[in-house]
């Protein structure tokens, strides 16, 4: 389900719960509605809207943390593409084939990863589909033939990149679902609604009370859309820039 489908249906249940909140305050008895009454459920809340805060602070900071991982690993990947291309060229002429192919490899990638760039900026090639489409290239380098020191210490060194890429890609692959637990989301939304549920409860059904609460179901709803966003980075409206690696593609083959 996207943030944006998420997000209206907190808002919905938000607002459900100060409806429900106000239902319940025309149909209780006034002894109810006491001062006493009124402390202890503050009382609760507090409780609950601590809880609450700690727990949406625990989303920030697990999303957070996702997309600055997913974002550090793209500009790592993109550093080490461009280092590989350099020692390849420094190799020698014979590699000119195995650079043809890294290009090939880091365009497809931008295709795959920023689809929608791609289709802004012309038609975009047919995908195959497989994550796994780029592990030859380590054949490719084992099977190169040195023929000097200097060449041995290149390969040796095409090597060890050519495996931190492939780590750095297997790592980005695995992290694209999401950090945060359904569950953990579910009850910090039933808190919230019960908190809103105490404010209909004793707030007087007021314009001024009502768009307010609808204020502030809209604000909490955002703030949900934003921690999801952010733990979707290749996706949706808070995205990892394509930048290092369109700066890399053009650095290729240089």
């Amino acid at each position: 389900m996207s943030s944006f489908a998420i997000g209206w249906i907190v808002f919905a249940c938000v607002c459900a719960g100060t409806l429900f909140g106000m239902i319940l305050r025309a149909i209780l008895p006034e002894r109810h509605l006491s001062s006493e009454s009124k402390d202890l459920v503050k009382m609760g809340m507090g409780l609950i809207a601590t809880m609450s805060a700690l727990v949406l602070g625990l989303l920030i900071a697990s999303a957070k943390s996702s997309f600055d991982a997913q974002r550090n690993g793209m500009a790592q990947l993109a550093g080490n593409t461009i280092f590989l291309d350099r020692l390849l060229a420094r190799y020698g002429p014979e590699t000119q084939d195995v650079r043809e192919m890294l290009r090939a490899a880091v365009a497809d990638l931008l295709e795959r990863t920023w689809p929608e760039e791609a289709s802004r900026s012309g038609s975009p090639r047919p995908r195959s589909g497989s994550e796994g489409a780029y592990e030859g290239f380590y054949d490719k380098f084992q099977e190169l033939s040195p023929k000097n020191d200097a060449q041995r210490t290149l390969q040796a060194q095409i090597l060890k990149t050519s495996t931190d890429i492939a780590q750095s890609r297997w790592l980005l692959f695995a992290q694209k679902d999401s950090s945060i637990p359904g569950p953990f989301l579910v009850v910090m939304v039933s808190w919230i609604t019960l908190i809103f549920a105490s404010f209909g409860l004793y707030a007087p059904p007021n314009p001024t009370v009502i768009g307010t609460l609808l204020i502030c179901a809209l604000a909490v709803s955002s703030a949900i859309f934003l921690v999801l966003e952010l733990d979707r980075p290749l996706s949706g409206m808070i995205q990892i820039s394509s930048a290092p690696m369109r700066s890399a593609l053009t650095r290729l083959g240089q």
